[in-house]
């Protein structure tokens, strides 16, 4: 029998996800260009870190207030509307950031601001990540899901670059805003122009309290989703090197602010060379120990890191923790869409987030409890023996995971979903 070759392009052929695809790109650089802008006018204008930390703090906390309430409204209402609105209110809080660095506004008001974007993110991100099973079919989920990342990693490479150069340029932090309220309109234009097949709601009778519960017990008795939740939520925690990349850089591998560069971006370039490589090939035929062994590799290679005192050694190790949690987090992006009932996709995606948003505020916190405790090095060598750890145990306790095999055939059968989605409804 014939073997149908593999078609990288496979996603990129439908046009809704080529539209979705080209608005989250720019949308997103323009994110990442708001992130550069903020800490960039925040310090210049107080000279404070403690500043440049509640960032980070008033943007993840409505977040994990909000994302499992937006998720049931993601599930009860139109996914695209809301992710249309959403993006409305990211682009109005834009334009005020504009306006705020322009006057040299009060900085608590721009504080308000930044937690008005976390509130709006909390709905948009349940939202639009549950588009993409409405625009491509489920054999191309995998194909889907590696382009998705593509734009993730490009965007975290170029957008703080250009944020850079457009505050050198114009001298302002003003001009990265506006920059950003227009991409936030591109990806409100391309909303507009989507066809989608029709999205199935929850069930209007079901009491919200009952809705929102199911969407964590789902998870919870869905082994291979919980499994792979876990690994990367643990792996990040564990795992969080990058947060003691200026330390590195500076009493270790005695390296300039370039240096520094250069080791930020190292993740994220192994990452995208993985994702453009995973587009280019079939879904893994042996997903579950893929996963495994890539966190396995993950938390070696942090290891590496943490002992190594020769820059280009570090860098390759964090290119390579980048390239290997890619594959985690294609994998788990996949098993999310393929395993996930249609009516319970808001609420498992808010579960993602905050499993996610929660790991990379705790990990940074870990990083820096375990650095005061143990050194830098150790607490780098602790968290990737914790990563390890941490893998065994996912192998031990979900041995649903640890067998799963292609990812093009782990579809979760109806029967085994409907199981699932009534004993999270009646738990």
């Amino acid at each position: 029998m014939a073997v149908t070759p593999h078609d990288p392009y496979a996603a990129l052929r439908f046009r809704d996800f080529r539209l979705l695809f080209s608005g989250r790109f720019v949308a997103q650089v323009g994110e990442m260009m708001v992130s550069v802008a903020v800490g960039w006018e925040l310090y210049d204008r107080t000279g404070d870190a403690f500043a440049l930390g509640l960032v980070g703090l008033v943007q993840v906390i409505p977040v994990m207030l909000l994302s499992m309430p937006a998720g049931y409204i993601v599930d009860r209402y139109d996914r695209k509307l809301i992710t249309l609105w959403s993006q409305v209110v990211l682009i109005v809080c834009s334009l005020a950031l504009a306006g705020l660095s322009l006057t040299r506004g009060p900085l608590p008001l721009l504080y308000v601001v930044l937690a008005v974007i976390g509130a709006a993110r909390a709905f948009n991100n349940p939202a639009e990540g549950a588009l993409t099973p409405q625009t491509v079919p489920p054999e191309h989920y995998f194909n889907a899901t590696t382009w998705s990342s593509m734009v993730w990693q490009t965007s975290a490479i170029t957008g703080p670059a250009i944020g850079g150069f457009i505050i050198g340029l114009a001298g302002n932090a003003a001009a990265v805003y506006m920059v950003n309220a227009a991409a936030g309109a591109v990806l409100v234009i391309v909303l507009l122009m989507l066809r989608l097949k029709p999205q199935t709601y929850t069930p209007t009778d079901e009491p919200p309290l009952k809705a929102l519960r199911a969407g964590w017990h789902f998870v919870r008795n869905t082994q291979v989703i919980l499994g792979s939740l876990s690994l990367d939520m643990f792996a990040v925690l564990f795992g969080g090197a990058t947060f003691l990349l200026p330390i590195y850089a500076k009493d270790i591998l005695h390296v300039d602010a370039t240096g520094l560069g250069f080791l930020r971006a190292a993740p994220s370039i192994g990452a995208l060379m993985m994702a453009a490589f995973l587009s280019r090939r079939p879904p893994f035929q042996r997903a579950g120990r893929t996963l495994l062994w890539a966190v396995a590799g993950f938390g070696v290679a942090t290891i590496a890191f943490g002992l190594s005192t020769s820059f280009w050694v570090s860098l390759l190790m964090l290119a390579l923790t980048g390239a290997l949690d890619n594959i985690s987090v294609v994998v788990r992006h996949t098993l999310v869409l393929t395993h996930t009932p249609d009516d319970m996709r808001g609420r498992v995606n808010a579960v993602n987030s905050t499993f996610i948003g929660a790991s990379n505020e705790l990990g940074g916190f870990e990083s820096g409890l375990a650095a005061a405790l143990l050194g830098p090095v150790g607490a780098v060598v602790f968290g990737g023996f914790g990563t390890l750890a941490v893998v065994g145990a996912v192998a031990w306790l979900s041995p649903e995971l640890r067998r799963m095999g292609a990812l093009h055939k782990s579809y979760a059968p109806e029967a085994e979903v409907a199981a699932a989605a009534e004993q999270s409804v009646s738990t």
